[in-house]
Parts: structure tokens; C-alpha cells; sequence
């Protein structure tokens, strides 16, 4: 029994099934598909990123090409920049200001669409049309209204004494009004649509139960807005700390470089005075490993209880 059981052939593997003819074409097609967008994201994000990463490390001026490696010194050079931590807190203050503002103010416009019967689509259409502007459009438009020269308040400013864009804080918040008008009917836009869905029988039990309108807010919308509060946020913040073409149109960094954006000053090291696109690329790369930092704990803050 012992030497039939030792003399018995190896019993013989399953063969693997073979993929039909069908299979392999459906693959390639799902390639096909996905090729033009891989060779998009190569050629748009990660060559790029792959070149700015070099360059934030090597001795690359503007005009003369690389000159050979120069790590660490271009991110010591980053930070050290006379304007680098000014800007910093700059950028962080517009970003405050702009997230606080938009979100709310979005968050209003849809509540106030969503309830409106008569005027629904006339409102909608009203502080939906500034997004149709381009950025860089709606900054020249409003730099010809803030001039002191040209401008419909040009005579109200010679005769007050005061410029919409001559002092820090007023070129600030004249910046700020600009990207509330352009942007608040986006994020109307985003948040009308988590309100549409959430379900009505949810408010028409809360209504049943006697809850009041700021206890329904409170405790239903609230809650089940945080999805779109985290995108609305994360689009917000992210925008607001890459800010450039409005404040290059209308400020140009001043008065005094005291409305001098992070991205702005990449610009002006890279093409302006200094012309060093090595420091430029390292400051970039701090830029982005702090954005993601950021985005990774908004996200993380959003995230729902049950999520862990």
C-alpha cells in the first residue's frame, strides 16, 4: 500500500484558464481609455514636479541653464528671504478672511435660493453670473474701478483724500471684496447642492417633533453638510493660498510689499530682481508639502465619527 502510494505520478497541476480572445481585447479598450489620461498626468503633473524638484536643488539661474547642484543652500536661501515669513502671514491672514467669508456667504446664498419660490431663478442666475468671469477679467475690471484716476469714484476719493489701493489694509480688503463677488456664487453653487440632498423627510420629522428652525440648522443641516464643507474648504483654502493674478493686477505686492502673496513672491524671485529659479523651485516645494500637510488634516477634521 506504502509502494503504490510512493510509485503514484505526481498528481498533475490545474492549468491556469486561459483568457479568451474577448478578455484580452476588453483590457487593451480599458487602456485605451485610460492611456490619454495617464500620458496627461505624466507629461501636465509629474514631469514637472520631477524638474521642479531638481531645480529646487541645483544652481539654476534664468538665464544661464543649470550650473550644478546646490542642496541645501537653495532652501536655506528660501527661508532666509527678506519677504519669505511676510508673505507667509500674508497669505495665511487672505486666506482666514476669504475661507470665513466665501463658505459662510455661500452657505447663506444657497439656503436663501433653496427657500425663495418667486425669485428662485432670477437670484440663482444673478450670483451665479461672476463665475462665468475669468480672475485675471474681473481684477482689471475692478482695477479700473478702484482707480483714483479713471474710476466712477474718482472724484469722491480726490475729494475725501483716501485710495481704495493705497494703504495696506485697504488694498486688502478691496482684494477680499473682488474675490467674494467673483467666487460667492460658486460655492452657492456647491452648497446648494448638499442641501438638495438631503432628504425632506428628515426636516418634516424634525418638524413633527417641534424642533425649532436654528435647532433644525443646528442639529440636521449642519451635520449633514460636513461633506460638502470639507470640499468647499479644501477648494477654498487651497485657492487661497496659491492667490496671485488678483493681487499682481491690482497691488502688485505693495504698498510696500505688504500684500505680497507666497506665489507672488515665487514670481518675483524667479523673473524679477533675482531672477533664481533654484530658490524659486525650492520655495515652490515648501509650498506644496505645506499644502498637502494642510489638505491631509482638514480632510482628516471633516472626517466622519463612524470613518475612525
Amino acid at each position: 500500500m506504502v509502494a503504490d502510494t510512493l510509485d503514484a505520478p505526481p498528481a498533475a497541476r490545474p492549468k491556469r484558464p486561459r483568457r479568451s480572445r474577448r478578455a484580452r481585447r476588453e483590457a487593451l479598450r480599458g487602456w485605451g481609455y485610460a492611456l490619454p489620461t495617464l500620458a496627461f498626468v505624466v507629461f501636465v503633473f509629474i514631469i514637472p514636479l520631477g524638474l521642479v524638484l531638481r531645480m529646487s536643488a541645483s544652481d539654476w539661474p534664468l538665464l544661464g541653464g543649470y550650473q550644478g547642484p546646490n542642496f541645501p543652500e537653495n532652501y536655506v536661501d528660501a527661508v532666509d528671504h527678506r519677504l519669505f515669513w511676510d508673505s507667509i502671514g500674508f497669505t495665511l491672514k487672505y486666506t482666514v478672511i476669504t475661507t470665513v467669508l466665501l463658505v459662510g456667504l455661500g452657505l447663506g446664498l444657497a439656503m436663501l435660493v433653496q427657500e425663495s419660490t418667486r425669485w428662485k431663478s432670477i437670484l440663482r442666475t444673478s450670483f451665479l453670473v461672476p463665475s462665468a468671469l475669468g480672475l485675471a477679467s474681473a481684477s482689471l475690471l475692478f482695477y479700473v474701478l478702484y482707480s483714483p484716476y479713471a474710476g466712477p469714484f474718482a472724484d469722491l476719493m480726490q475729494t475725501w483724500g483716501f485710495t481704495f489701493l493705497g494703504t495696506p489694509e485697504g488694498a486688502l480688503w478691496s482684494t477680499v471684496f473682488l474675490v467674494v463677488w467673483r467666487y460667492a456664487g460658486f460655492y452657492m453653487l456647491l452648497m446648494l447642492v448638499g442641501l438638495q440632498g438631503i432628504p425632506d423627510d428628515v426636516y418634516e420629522a424634525a418638524r413633527i417633533d417641534g424642533a425649532s428652525r436654528w435647532q433644525t440648522f443646528r442639529d440636521i443641516t449642519l451635520p449633514l453638510l460636513r461633506p460638502t464643507f470639507a470640499l468647499t474648504i479644501v477648494l477654498c483654502v487651497t485657492g487661497s493660498l496659491l492667490a496671485f493674478e488678483q493681487f499682481y493686477i491690482l497691488t502688485k505686492g505693495g504698498p510696500d510689499n505688504s500684500t505680497m502673496t507666497i506665489v507672488q513672491l515665487i514670481y518675483n524671485v524667479a523673473f524679477q530682481g533675482q531672477n533664481d529659479l533654484g530658490v524659486a523651485a525650492a520655495i515652490s516645494v515648501l509650498v506644496l508639502i505645506a499644502l498637502v500637510v494642510i489638505n491631509i488634516f482638514q480632510l482628516r477634521a471633516f472626517r466622519r465619527p463612524e470613518e475612525g
